[in-house]
């Protein structure tokens, strides 16, 4: 369906409810004459609400001033909206039923229509259907033609950077969805399907350098220098999504049961881009260079996009009371995940003869089982343990040859057991205190035949003991808070290194020596010690006032075989709340919060990083009625978030380093500030009306080193440039009627 038709679908539609709501005043106005001829006239089991909303609203600024304003809301590419909204609601209690139709936001590309009909302990039917369309906050400036198409092709801007054209980076997504219950005694059967479609282009694109500096093709100066590149290719979108789910419930007394299928299944109508390379390319300091046509051909291979993929998966969860005081809960899954999509139907050659896809199929099974029991009245016991079996069954291929070595794909298994075991006791004074320990195992495998060349270190498994201690007070009188600590520390098996020619891993019984001084370890594998802190109290002052404070604490140690690696890292959260009654009219709340995460690393030749993530937020608002009539509401609030490079050198830092990092003094910081005041109040114009007002104004400032800095833009090899506006200012206001009827 198109979107006149819609609208002029739509259009039917409001007159129809126009029309209706017209006939319904004149029938109830006949109901309220015949009501006073008749006093005993039983009332009426029907009940008909319907609401419209129609106005319009404007923005100002222009496409760069609404970059983040306008990036999900739709209003970004225009100065004025239509503000359109309807609720109808039927319900009749002789049936039972209750039908209710909804539009929010027509008059935008963010537009939602859903409908439920329902008898209550019956049946149930809703559906669905809505837009949403995303602007990427970012401004290109290019020369590439064949934008949405798998074929874009760059050309050297010879004006130099910004005598291209901007493009509109944008995606829409259309999802309509159905569904529905049934009980039939003590079963309900449910089911729903949710299909989605998503269309446009996203910010994308592809750098490499070729692998010889001596080769002429491959070259900008053979024997000097590779031919690099680095081009902005917009990734073409057209994806569908479906969802499908189906449950059987069973309730019993003392059991209940609940099977179910999801289903998801995904499908891409690219599944590839091929770049087109200029014949001109600016080096590594934007002096334009001749590429070769080993450089475009290099440059120009196919890009893999998303590839379509297929779930399936069955589950059956559980409760039974064993006895009144126990009662346990399980569930049981098996799932699997494949990808099989042909490589030469999505644009891609190479493989090896005899392989036409992946063939990747990745199977899953849970099994997981609770028992909550009360053996005296102040005390609850919780026993938890879990286990997940991720198997993958990917054949194994030899897809890769560099020189004479060539080597598979890496497939990945992993098998993982949580287990927890917690005791609550409820003590005097309203106290209640909680303690616990957990336990989790990973065990992975890795492929022989695969290349880990460029990884230091692996670990086939890691075993993690943690436990916690809380104490909960509850509200008595007008306090009421919680303090809780958690802990944990990990540890592993023997570190896997590369094996010859990085294929495979072996065994490392000594990896301070066998390693290397300067071998980096992953975090997710490295020995840690974690310390996390809670606080949170609630204080009711008086009946007018409350008070929410929260702060949390934490901090992570890892202990790895070298200093090369994520050493420390560490947060601190903080909030505070306030609500006041000022009177029956008028009431005020606000908010404090911030905190920080940091995180200390080292790095070979003596680079040293604290990376320090700070955010404060506050905000500020009041609601009121100055008459039966008007209604008045705001908002203040401010958003500040910093994040800071300070580097540092250690003693074995190269002269080349200090140099550089005395020339640049480092990476500068990225900071986001948000300013922004709400306005909003609605006038009772009648029983039936009321008048809706809105206003609000934004001033945000965004500066980041990644795509612009000190306003010049980030320039691509062809001289295609990236953009934010660092000052962004956008005004709003929106005027509505509101014409409702019962």
């Amino acid at each position: 369906m198109t979107q006149q038709q819609r609208a002029r679908r739509f259009g039917r539609s409001a007159m129809a409810l126009a029309v209706y709501a017209a006939c319904a005043a004149f029938a109830g106005a006949q109901a309220q004459d015949k009501k006073e001829e008749t006093a005993e006239a039983p009332p009426n089991p029907v009940t008909t609400e319907i609401t419209i909303e129609a106005g319009a609203a404007g923005v100002t600024g222009d496409e760069r001033d609404r970059a983040f304003w306008g990036q999900y809301n739709g209003m970004r590419n225009q100065d004025v909206y239509g503000i359109l909204n309807f609720d109808y609601s039927r319900r009749d209690v002789s049936t039972g039923t209750w039908l209710d139709i909804t539009g929010t936001s027509l008059g935008l590309q963010t537009r939602e229509i859903g409908l439920e009909w329902s008898r209550q302990g019956d049946w149930k039917l809703d559906a669905n259907y809505g837009e949403l369309r995303r602007v990427n906050p970012f401004t290109v400036n290019t020369g590439v033609t064949g934008t949405g198409s798998a074929t874009p092709a760059a050309n050297y801007l010879t004006g130099g950077p910004g005598s291209g054209g901007d493009a509109d980076l944008a995606t829409k997504r259309r999802g309509a969805g159905f569904g529905g219950s049934k009980w039939l005694g003590e079963f309900q059967l449910e089911g729903n399907v949710n299909t989605e479609n998503k269309a446009g282009v996203q910010l994308f694109g592809v750098g490499n350098s070729c692998p010889s500096t001596v080769a002429s093709g491959c070259s900008f100066i053979p024997g000097v220098s590779s031919g690099t590149g680095i081009l902005y290719f917009p990734q073409p979108i057209d994806y569908n999504h479906t969802q499908v789910e189906a449950r059987v419930n069973y309730m019993g007394s003392s059991l209940q049961l609940s099977g179910g299928y999801y289903g998801s299944f995904f499908s891409n109508d690219y599944g590839s881009m091929t770049p087109g390379i200029p014949g001109t390319l600016n080096n590594a300091v934007g002096q334009p260079q001749p590429a070769g046509p080993g450089v475009q051909a290099y440059l120009g291979q196919a890009v893999a996009l998303a590839p379509e993929n297929h779930y399936n998966g069955l589950d059956l969860t559980g409760s039974y009371a064993l006895l009144d005081n126990v009662r346990a809960t399980f569930k049981l899954a098996y799932s699997q995940t494949r990808q099989d999509q042909d490589f030469a139907g999505a644009g891609l050659t190479g493989a090896p003869p005899g392989v036409g896809n992946l063939d990747g199929q990745l199977n899953t099974t849970l099994a997981q089982v609770r028992v909550v029991a009360t053996p005296i009245p102040k005390l609850s016991l919780i026993a938890e343990y879990r286990f997940t079996d991720n198997e993958d069954d990917t054949p194994i291929v030899a897809y890769n040859q560099v020189g004479p070595v060539s080597f598979t794909n890496q497939v990945t298994s992993r098998t993982k057991h949580d287990a927890k075991l917690e005791a609550t006791y409820r003590f005097p004074w309203q106290l209640q205190g909680t303690a616990g320990v957990g336990y989790t195992n990973i065990d992975r495998s890795f492929t022989s035949t695969a290349s880990y060349s460029g990884i230091s270190a692996q670990r086939d498994e890691t075993d993690e003991v943690s436990w916690w201690l809380q104490v909960r007070r509850s509200l008595t009188q007008s306090i009421s808070g919680s303090l809780s600590y958690h802990g944990s520390s990990r540890d592993g098996s023997d570190w896997l290194a590369p094996g010859p020619s990085g294929i495979g891993l072996v065994t490392v019984t000594d990896p301070a020596t066998q390693l290397g001084p300067n071998a980096i370890y992953m975090p997710t594998l490295a020995d840690r010690d974690r310390t996390k802190v809670r606080a949170l109290l609630n204080w009711m002052a008086t009946d007018a006032l409350t008070v929410l404070v929260s702060a949390d604490f934490g901090r992570d140690d890892y202990d790895a075989p070298s200093r090369f690696a994520l050493q420390e890292t560490r947060f601190d959260l903080y909030s505070l709340d306030v609500s006041y009654v000022l009177s029956d009219a008028w009431s005020l709340n606000g908010y404090v919060s911030g905190g920080s995460q940091k995180l200390n690393q080292y790095r070979p030749q003596g680079y040293i990083l604290a990376f320090d993530d700070s955010s404060f937020n506050a905000g500020i608002g009041v609601n009121g009625k100055v008459s039966d009539q008007l209604q008045l509401g705001g908002l203040l609030s401010w958003i500040s978030n910093t994040d800071k490079y300070e580097q540092t050198l250690g003693a074995d830092a190269t002269p080349a380093n200090i140099a550089l990092l005395a020339a640049t003094g480092g990476l500068p910081d990225i900071t986001y500030r948000r300013f922004e005041v709400k306005l909003y109040g609605s006038y009772t114009l009648s029983e039936r009306s009321t008048l809706r007002a809105a206003a609000a104004y934004q001033r945000l400032t965004w500066d980041d080193w990644g795509f612009a800095y000190g306003g010049v833009p980030f320039l691509y090899s062809d001289n295609s440039t990236v953009y934010l506006q660092p000052r962004q200012n956008v005004g709003y206001f929106g005027l509505s009627y509101v014409y409702s009827l019962k």
